[in-house]
């Protein structure tokens, strides 16, 4: 079995008070404490999207964390949509 059968790529949207909070420094070092690689950005309308490749179960978990934010964000929605596995990330890190 190939590795990328067992990787999984997630597309994440997370809206509220979420930008200005500390939540894409939160997201890296969760990230990159769960061994999983991608990116984190702020976008124009005030949101926080995420697109992170491994395991589901530590996807599963970087999604968790997504609904929980730093201490100072107030998360109302995130948005969850599967892709195909590219694995064109060395790291996960803020755009």
């Amino acid at each position: 079995m190939e590795i990328t059968t067992l990787m999984k790529r997630v597309h994440l949207l997370i809206t509220g008070e979420v930008t200005r909070v500390g939540f894409r420094f939160a997201a890296v070092g969760h990230a990159r404490n769960l061994g999983l690689t991608g990116w984190v950005r702020n976008t124009e309308n005030k949101e926080v999207e995420i697109v992170a490749e491994g395991s589901k179960e530590k996807i599963d978990k970087l999604i968790a964390l997504a609904w929980e934010g730093p201490p100072l964000a107030r998360v109302e929605k995130v948005n969850v949509e599967w892709e195909e596995v590219k694995e064109e990330f060395g790291e996960f890190k803020i755009l």
